[in-house]
């Protein structure tokens, strides 16, 4: 009896030992692409966009392929517009769409996934602080810091109400809503410019529970340009801007706008706003052949691609230096912008 319970025993032990070993068939994704359909914005003419991105096509299969995918095809196409761009992704008619940040926040609901943002040169100065833009020194770029996003700042200009609300804030003072309403401000004539409009109105919002639209003065629309010459003429107390906008009108400050004084000494930072992050390689996740490998590989590819000379030549047109892998929630300001562009 021993021996037969010995025997079942041992038998029993060897089948499962052999269904342990026994493996179900891997199962692996189809990785070859017929057509690779990258889409881009008209933020610039499609003709000239289709015309540096060409390169684009065979760098993508190239690096693509090692990573295991063999495409077949890419086809480039330029939107009619950004909306167009973000309704192909979230249709899965296209796998890649290199979408604006408020564009990608609009459309990451209904199937558009983040996978880059592109990158710029940073600046020296990157404080929240108002008070540490105000060295008088010019604010220098930094192309070893490339970073995925950049600031829209509050300017204080040479006028006599400008000078008071820089002396506040260099001294450490908090600014109060009588002192920002009391000012003529100069905003980008466009409601929805992120940092000529939409991030500063956010600022208001944040600091003050007010918004540009509740000024008493009504602000001055117009042009960064525009912005530049009212602060230096003292048409404007406040301007608003991206973060190096003193670095474009340096010169003209002091030869075709006649001041005596450097700019950086002259403009004062009283205000600055979160980062507003920079345009997106996004992937449809309503496309069958986006996948988290297939996501991964496009990262990888697209950084890689950046840091050749003939990739830098042919992103060069939407002035990307880079790309950094990302989070939808990094995109959490640009929904918030969109609430506040809506009004």
């Amino acid at each position: 009896m021993k021996k037969i319970l010995g025997i079942l025993l041992i038998s029993i032990l060897v089948i499962g030992s052999l269904t342990a070993c026994a493996k179900e068939p891997e199962v692996t994704e189809d990785t070859t692409i017929e057509d690779l359909v990258v889409l881009f914005v008209p933020s610039r003419d499609p003709g000239l966009i289709l015309e540096a991105t060409e390169p684009l096509k065979q760098m993508l299969i190239d690096a693509m392929g090692e990573r295991g995918y063999t495409v077949q095809n890419v086809t480039i196409e330029v939107t009619t517009d950004y909306n167009a761009a973000g309704e192909a992704l979230a249709a899965g008619t296209a796998q890649i769409g290199f979408l604006p940040g408020g564009t990608y926040a609009a459309y990451s609901s209904d199937g558009v996934d983040v996978a880059l943002a592109a990158t710029r040169a940073g600046l020296n100065k990157d404080s929240e602080n108002a008070k540490d833009w105000n060295d008088g020194l010019p604010t220098l770029g930094d192309s070893e810091n490339q970073v995925t996003y950049y600031r829209s700042l509050i300017y204080a200009g040479p006028s006599e109400y400008g000078r008071m609300l820089a002396e506040k804030v260099n001294a450490g003072t908090a600014l109060t809503w009588d002192d920002v309403n009391g000012a003529q401000w100069c905003v980008s004539s466009s409601a929805t410019s992120s940092a000529g409009y939409v991030y500063p109105t956010m600022w208001l919002l944040e600091n003050f529970d007010k918004k540009l639209s509740d000024l008493t003065k009504a602000p001055l629309p117009g042009g960064y340009g525009d912005i530049a010459l009212n602060l230096s003429n003292g048409t404007c107390d406040v301007g608003v801007g991206y973060a190096d906008i003193r670095r474009d009108y340096e010169a003209q400050w002091t030869t075709e706008w006649k001041r005596t004084t450097p700019i950086w000494e002259e403009t004062n930072v009283i205000g600055v706003t979160e980062g507003i992050f920079n345009d997106t390689i996004s992937v449809s996740t309503n496309h069958p052949e986006v996948t988290e490998n297939f996501k991964k590989a496009v990262q990888e590819s697209f950084i890689e691609i950046a840091q050749t000379e003939a990739g830098l030549t042919a992103i060069k047109i939407y002035n990307h230096e880079g790309y950094k892998v990302v989070t939808d929630e990094d995109y959490d300001g640009a929904r918030r912008a969109a609430e506040v562009a809506k009004g």
